[in-house]
């Protein structure tokens, strides 16, 4: 497309594009991490009291009853804590992921040929039908597993309809008749807080 259809199909859903903005600054934000004892960390939609413990061996995250338990090197500072931490809600989703796929493939009738996690900012998904891939964001380590489940239904419908149409909510209903039920859980719960740096 040139520049001029682009800007014009812009202009046309600014409308959206603001309301989309004013529903993202109105959700509720978590609380910004300092990674001290006893702050409150959610794991697949279940609350724990943070418990750090530095020690000289390599950097870990567990969890005991109602404890996350972070193992970092003594000194170790809030940027290496969060990198911990993240790698550790990486590999909680890279296990669930690939079963939901193949249980997906079945119902749906697709096929993923790949999927990556990322934090993202504004989606908590996001599919590319030429690659046949799908992108998961980091946070949904922290909702509960159901909020997991419908994005990557959602993700993997726009393998077969790529926009948001009448089609595409046919075959959400279809496949998952609960999926509006999970969006609203999902879009009810607080965000991750954003540290901005400049």
């Amino acid at each position: 497309m040139n520049a001029d259809t682009i800007r014009v199909f812009a202009i046309s859903k600014l409308g959206w594009i603001k309301k989309q903005q004013q529903k993202l600054r109105k959700q509720e934000r978590e609380t910004p991490r300092e990674y001290l004892d006893r702050e409150s960390h959610y794991c697949w939609g279940k609350r724990y009291l943070l418990k750090v413990v530095e020690n000289d061996a390599a950097p870990r995250v567990e969890l005991k009853h109602a404890s996350m338990v972070l193992h970092v090197r003594p000194g170790a500072d809030d940027d290496k804590k969060q990198s911990v931490m993240d790698e550790w809600y990486r590999r909680q989703l890279k296990a669930e992921i690939p079963p939901l796929i193949v249980k997906w493939r079945r119902h749906i009738g697709v096929t993923v040929a790949r999927f990556t996690v990322r934090k993202m900012k504004t989606k908590w998904g996001t599919c590319t039908p030429e690659s046949k891939s799908i992108l998961i964001n980091l946070e949904l380590a922290k909702k509960p597993p159901e909020c997991l489940e419908y994005i990557v239904v959602h993700e993997m419908v726009h393998l077969l309809e790529r926009i948001h149409n009448g089609r595409f909510i046919a075959l959400m209903d279809q496949f998952m008749p609960k999926w509006r039920f999970h969006r609203e859980e999902l879009n009810r719960l607080p965000v991750r807080h954003e540290r901005w740096r400049y």
